[in-house]
């Protein structure tokens, strides 16, 4: 039986492709929170597996929370370093569909302390193309 924190690149890319039609396009329904949960929790934790470390912290609430990039390790209080979003917005970004620094300045992600925009270098995570494209998938 696998552990909890080992990432399955082809689980984590099959459940951002359940969402993706939605990401492409808000006007299509919101997927069930089972389907979405999968593909935050799955690009949050592979985002933790390819940046690991304790520097930056990056919340996407209710769904998930975890620390990321190499660096003093935060263990009280509030973390120095906090990206923070939804969910459809970090699937945005965890897909390449939308920028970091666009999602900042357009205040969908919240990006606090001086590491926080070092996220943003290990982004996209699942790339997925802007339009829907069958061989793509």
């Amino acid at each position: 039986m696998a552990g909890r924190n080992v990432i399955d690149p082809a689980q984590v890319r099959a459940a951002v492709l359940v969402v993706g039609e939605w990401l492409r396009d808000s006007t299509v329904p919101v997927p069930g929170r089972r389907e979405l949960g999968e593909a935050v929790k799955g690009t949050a934790r592979a985002l933790a597996g390819s940046a690991p470390g304790h520097s930056v912290e990056v919340r996407v609430p209710p769904f998930v929370a975890v620390q990321c990039i190499e660096g003093p390790r935060h263990t009280r209080g509030n973390p120095p370093n906090v990206v923070e979003t939804d969910a459809r917005n970090w699937l945005l970004l965890a897909t390449g569909l939308l920028g970091f620094e666009d999602a900042v300045r357009a205040g969908v992600v919240s990006a606090s302390g001086t590491r926080a925009g070092e996220v943003a270098g290990w982004l996209p995570i699942v790339p997925l193309p802007a339009e829907s494209d069958p061989a793509a998938g």
